[in-house]
């Protein structure tokens, strides 16, 4: 089985084509392809089907679990499919996600992509291992859960990561965002993906960040958003909000897959 892998700013997807795995539950293929020591390894697969214009595709985290959409994975995969026009749509299951290419054709192409608006934006408080937090949630076209200040220590980070992705108050788990205002141009964040863990980068939760820290936090719509892997700038324009940065193809191969 071909496999193609990509990464924007670190955040790792491994595309197969929807043909090649039409018979294979996707889900068990997830799990065995990303593991980073027995797979090849990757915070996610992503199948997709090219298409007139662009493609579709479906994400599937480390652990098996489906996901909507990634911000990073949408751009890997226009990086993968190196379409001759500046403008491209990809069909995910939080809806069509049109990117831009800025810039010339390259190996590291930058996109600016229409990533849609929050929906159900509010803070709330919430208690997670034994701490009583204030959380900005919200349904970014996948659940996010952004909690804003000073950005925790690791062994914090790690443990309140944990607890909030599987919280009761959200049925299907979420992504968790620790966010900090350096200056109202400027967020930093740490990431823990729901069915990944710590992951370096994120594009639906850089765009969850800038949404809660511009509405709670003082940040402007317009900012950079920093995380491990790199910085991101994200713009919550009345429209949609704008995610730009750049994804490469870094190798292919082909899997050899287990019995599945």
């Amino acid at each position: 089985m071909r496999f193609i892998k990509a990464h924007a700013y670190g955040n790792d997807f491994l595309y197969v084509e929807q043909t090649a795995v039409s018979h294979v539950p996707l889900d068990r293929l997830a799990r065995e392809i990303c593991d980073r020591h027995t797979g090849v390894g990757a915070d996610g697969l992503i199948v997709y089907a090219p298409a007139p214009g662009g493609a579709s595709m479906q994400l599937f985290n480390a652990d098996g679990s489906p996901s909507e959409v990634s911000g990073n994975g949408v751009r890997g995969l226009g990086a993968l499919l190196d379409h001759p026009e500046a403008q491209l749509t990809i069909q995910t299951a939080a809806g069509p996600k049109r990117l831009t290419r800025v810039g010339p054709r390259q190996r590291r192409p930058t996109f600016r992509a229409a990533m849609g608006l929050p929906r159900d934006l509010r803070q709330i408080p919430i208690v997670a291992a034994g701490e009583t937090l204030q959380a900005v949630v919200m349904d970014f076209g996948n659940p996010q859960c952004v909690v804003l200040g000073q950005l925790p220590p690791h062994e914090r980070f790690l443990r309140l990561g944990a607890a909030l992705e599987r919280h009761q108050m959200f049925p299907e788990h979420t992504n968790v965002e620790f966010a900090q205002v350096d200056a109202t141009d400027q967020v930093r964040i740490l990431i823990w993906e729901r069915g990944v863990g710590p992951t370096l980068s994120s594009g639906t939760g850089s765009c969850a960040a800038l949404i809660a820290a511009a509405s709670y936090g003082g940040a402007n719509r317009d900012a950079e958003v920093v995380a491990p892997g790199g910085t991101q700038r994200v713009e919550w324009r009345d429209d949609s909000v704008y995610l730009t940065g750049w994804a490469e193809v870094v190798c292919e191969g082909e899997y050899v897959a287990r019995p599945l």
